[in-house]
């Protein structure tokens, strides 16, 4: 009996706090995925200030209590935002939208105290669309012995199926995505149900470092393509004292951006800071990889790249540069078997929805850590 195909919009918002994916999706939670839309909706600079100084007030567990009355006041607004969105998005097409699957944007994620706190009201969110949403996806790993974070692995598990079964490549396949954080996912083999076949890791920063310089330094954004890296000089002191400052001591923990910060750098020239930063960023990054690969010298794994860091090509050479010597590593932007990098994450939260719906797990113990096999986010409809 063929299962029934879900078409899902995917919303995701992430620790870069610059505006919102979208993404619809068709699936059936399984195997099949059709990538319908992806769409980037940027905020204003007006909302973008608010998140990212509100972000900043909210350091520890009590400041959430603090902070009540701004945390509630901006997460109308923000849903509102995804709702337009939404509503946008449905004007535009005909797809029959049977749900929305509804990240949010993070502002305190402590898995050790089990709070991951997103803002985004689904309730709301499906009274202003008239669909039902999916929102809220975390609580459910962190009740379990999880730490939150990745989600996505069980969507990179499936793409990876697609790649291998349309482009002949052979597993082990490994998704680096380089977003705020930078996370692994390896894939073993096609089995898409089986906890064992698909692991994921933290491993360190990915823009966000890079990010925070550049804002505070330049009236940019973010360092486009590596540019002001490259064109830096990197001290070597300040790069190996923050390094040997900051130790990984398990790829067991999820990260969030205030895991790290950009104080050793201060002092410098933009550019220069930004090329020890990118630096910074590069070797734990490559470190990781070493650590996924490190009892495999014989086997060629192939790591395909998604997320905002892939443009970085400074920062992608010089993660190359040290993984020099394991020469059966390949690194390769994943928009080179025809998939978006820039939605990976929207397009996977349609997909966690749609699972969610059909009460399936999306955290795994080798995801997670989380106790057993864990389902998702909360279903709502509110219309």
């Amino acid at each position: 009996m063929e299962k029934k195909i879900y078409t899902a919009i995917g919303l995701m918002s992430g620790t870069s706090m610059d505006g919102v994916d979208a993404s619809i999706i068709r699936s059936d939670g399984f195997n099949h995925f059709e990538n319908i839309l992806d769409k980037y909706y940027e905020f204003d600079e007006k909302l973008y200030e608010k998140l990212v100084n509100l972000r900043n007030l909210v350091l520890i567990k009590d400041d959430l209590n603090t902070h009540s009355n701004k945390l509630a006041t901006l997460e109308k607004e923000i849903t509102i935002f995804h709702s337009e969105i939404v509503n946008n998005i449905i004007s535009n097409h005909k797809n029959n939208i049977d749900l929305i699957g509804f990240h949010g944007q993070t502002i305190y994620h402590n898995p050790t105290q089990k709070i991951s706190k997103q803002l985004g009201d689904g309730r709301l969110l499906s009274q202003l669309t008239r669909k039902k949403v999916v929102y809220d996806f975390r609580q459910k790993d962190l009740k379990n012995g999880g730490q939150g974070a990745p989600l996505t692995p069980i969507f990179h598990s499936l793409i990876a199926r697609h790649i291998h079964n349309k482009n002949y490549v052979e597993y082990p396949i490994n998704i680096l995505n380089i977003g705020g954080i930078s996370n692994i996912t390896r894939i073993n083999s096609k089995d898409i149900e089986v906890s064992n076949n698909i692991e994921a890791y933290d491993i360190g920063p990915g823009n966000c470092l890079i990010n925070n310089w550049i804002r505070e330094n330049s009236n940019k954004r973010f360092d486009e393509n590596g540019l002001i890296a490259k064109s830096g000089k990197i001290n070597k002191n300040l790069l190996n004292q923050a390094l040997e400052n900051f130790n990984i001591n398990s790829y067991n923990n999820s990260l969030d951006v205030k895991d790290f910060d950009i104080s050793f750098a201060r002092g410098l020239s933009c550019e220069d800071g930004c090329a020890t930063i990118t630096n910074f960023t590069a070797f734990l990054i490559a470190e990781g990889i070493k650590f996924i690969n490190q009892n495999e010298r014989n086997i060629v794994s192939r790591y395909l790249i998604c997320g905002g860091g892939r443009k970085n090509s400074f920062l992608i050479e010089t993660i190359k540069d040290y993984l020099s010597g394991f020469n059966n590593l390949i690194l390769e932007s994943i928009d080179n078997y025809n998939l978006n990098g820039d939605y990976i994450e929207s397009q996977a939260f349609g997909f966690l929805g749609i699972r969610s719906l059909l009460n399936l797990p999306i955290s795994f113990p080798k995801t997670t850590r989380c106790k057993s096999p864990t389902s998702g986010g909360i279903l709502i409809k509110n219309y």
